[in-house]
């Protein structure tokens, strides 16, 4: 950059358009504003990274349940509309916010610093979660090494941890089908192995007394945060790599649970269970709700990890095809990760003469108690058992490097001259902080602050995030001028669809999410313990300081203008003179000339002189400066 500033001043500036390259002197056409940002080595790293994020853990232990739980397979009616509806709206729009500034999401606030706070509300919410993210992870890899033996220590009764309760639920029927006796008075070795052996919960009183850290676990949570910094020590060059195994293998495992599955005897009953349609659960508000929230989650809208993600993508690249190849690609996977589930469950339910919902469980209950017990009944347990957790722990990794991405870049991104180029010790700091604070979470009451922290994290924090962000950009920015940004950059501009989604649609149904969260708020549980007083609120108020954070940053972004409180509004609400796309080539119309050093009053004709001509997205760039002249004519 100090190149070309120098050759600025060293000469008289010539209009590009009578320039030739031999004009330039010592400027360095190729010159990349953006170049020590980085970027992704291909347009495949970027399409499996976003895979790899949205398809995590949510799609197995998630998913299915609530499937079941709302209408087996009259549940996809309201899941297919809410994905139309909510959820591939606001990923087109988080890709394309991120990949037309190339920043991350608190610089990509130049486009109206009075919502700045909306991001660093993001980066308190993605820290929150990753911080107890990891720790599942770590639970994932203790479960990996224990199932490295010819016996699961789960499989039977009689351990040191076991009490009398423990019956071991295998061939539990008689010549008759009948049960011998009663299932829901024993504890199965499995349910006792997660709660007195992994966790240990009977060292804790509860919340408030987690007791002693339990350092198989500390270990583990070590080994998990080491592995997530290798991996995103060079930023998207070296997370880019990893994903082509972490996004693909999963699928892989899942066929094979699959087929596996399905093969078994009684596996019909499970997926039977899981698929049967029940038309009637539709006409309650819940089912809607249900499917809206499995949507939001799944998808990851308002982390700032696609955000992040489209960032490091080059200006052109075809977000709105890779856009519906993720979100469609993802419902998918959850609807199979579902038959490989209940078929096994099904299994499970023949050969416990139970009912198949009396062994269904969601969340950790279904990834650490159910399905490992069901692995015991199978032949070669311990191989199935490591594929099921070698899943999980590639399915987990690929949304944690998300969430640490979006946190360094985010920073890094706001003080780039002082951290850009240590990044990698940045990053080290980072994952060192989270590893301290995650700590609490390897007592023996570590469970119940990561329910809390699940509980309440990302609730409706979360949904306030994404509402403000749909409206800073529809409403403040305009959605015109949104629309018009997307067409210099893809070639073409977003349709009524999108349009209706962005403006009504999709903060309509994000408001109507947040409006039955409060009204249908219970207090978080485990089990059977119930959570005090003070533990509650603290959740509460973690949820609502990432909310203050957007208020906050508007107090920030006023104080910092001048006039009135109108005129500080005003200004505070207008982009900022440096917004618009990173690379100089890539700026036209309205983003002429906006970049610092920046001295060409046309950058299309870099694309001229660099390509020989003129490209479909030159032309576009023309017709967009044609449109912005007419507007302007029509408004003097």
């Amino acid at each position: 950059m100090k190149k070309l500033q120098g050759a600025h001043h060293r000469k008289p500036i010539t209009p590009d358009l009578l320039m030739t390259p031999s004009d330039q002197g010592d400027v360095d056409l190729d010159v990349d504003f953006a170049a020590d940002r980085g970027n992704w080595t291909g347009k495949l790293d970027f399409l499996l990274s976003c895979i790899g994020y949205c398809v995590g853990l949510g799609n197995v232990w998630r998913f299915p349940y609530r499937a079941y739980t709302n209408g087996g397979g009259a549940f996809l009616v309201p899941y297919f509309l809410m994905l139309a509806i909510c959820g591939i709206p606001l990923f087109f729009l988080e890709l394309s916010l991120g990949q037309f500034s190339s920043l991350g999401p608190l610089a990509v606030w130049k486009i109206s610093p009075l919502f700045k706070g909306a991001g660093a509300a993001m980066l308190l919410i993605v820290g929150l979660v990753a911080i107890y993210y990891n720790m599942i992870i770590a639970y994932v890899l203790f479960y990996l090494f224990a199932s490295l033996t010819s016996n699961l220590p789960w499989e039977h009764c009689g351990n040191w941890w076991n009490t009398d309760l423990c019956h071991e639920h295998r061939g539990s029927k008689d010549g008759n089908g009948a049960l011998p006796l009663n299932l829901t008075s024993t504890v199965s070795p499995s349910e006792e192995y997660w709660s007195r052996y992994v966790l240990h919960i009977q060292g804790s009183r509860g919340i408030g007394s987690p007791g002693e850290i339990r350092w198989n676990l500390c270990l583990c949570l070590l080994l998990a945060w080491v592995i997530v910094f290798l991996c995103i020590l060079k930023g998207v060059k070296s997370s880019g790599k990893v994903v082509y195994f972490t996004a693909t293998f999963p699928y892989l495992i899942l066929l094979m649970l699959l087929v596996r599955g399905v093969t078994l005897p009684g596996a019909w009953k499970g997926i039977q269970f899981y698929l049967t349609p029940q038309f009637h659960h539709l006409l309650s508000s819940k089912v809607w709700i249900e499917a809206a929230l499995q949507i939001f989650y799944s998808l990851g809208v308002g982390f700032g990890g696609l955000l992040t993600f489209a960032s490091y993508n080059t200006f052109h690249q075809n977000i709105y095809r890779d856009t519906f190849i993720v979100t469609l690609g993802n419902a998918i996977t959850s609807i199979l990760a579902g038959f490989a589930i209940f078929s096994v469950l099904g299994y499970m339910s023949q050969e416990l003469g139970v009912p198949v919902d009396q062994v269904a469980k969601a969340g950790p209950g279904l990834a650490f108690v159910v399905y490992p017990q069901a692995m015991t009944m199978l032949p070669l347990s311990p191989f199935w058992s490591f594929l099921f957790f070698f899943m999980l722990l590639t399915l987990g990794l690929d949304s944690q490097f998300a969430f640490l991405e979006t946190i360094v870049t985010a920073v890094t991104d706001e003080f780039p001259y002082y951290l850009r180029p240590k990044k990698a010790v940045f990053s080290g700091l980072i994952c060192v902080a989270m590893y301290l604070m995650g700590l609490v979470l390897t007592t023996d009451g570590g469970m119940y602050w990561l329910v809390l922290l699940d509980d309440y994290s990302a609730s409706f924090g979360l949904m306030v995030v994404v509402i403000t962000t749909c409206l800073a950009v529809t409403r403040v920015y305009g959605i015109q001028r949104f629309c018009r940004d997307i067409h210099m950059m893809l070639g073409f501009k977003p349709g009524l669809y999108f349009r209706a989604c962005w403006l009504f649609l999709s903060p309509a149904t994000l408001l109507a999410l947040l409006v039955y969260s409060i009204v249908k708020y219970q207090p978080s549980e485990y089990g059977s313990y119930r959570f005090p007083a003070w533990a509650e609120l603290l959740g509460i108020l973690m949820g609502l300081l990432s909310c203050l954070m957007i208020p906050a940053g508007m107090l920030v972004a006023v104080l910092q203008e001048e006039g009135s409180l109108w005129e500080r509004l005003q200004q505070a609400s207008r982009p900022t003179m440096d917004w618009g796309p990173s690379l100089e080539e890539n700026r036209t119309g309205m983003y002429v000339a906006t970049l610092v050093g920046s001295q060409s009053p046309k950058p299309l004709m870099v694309h001229m002189r660099k390509y020989g001509g003129i490209t479909s997205f030159e032309n576009t760039a023309i017709e967009v400066d044609r449109e912005i002249a007419e507007e302007e004519e029509s408004m003097m």
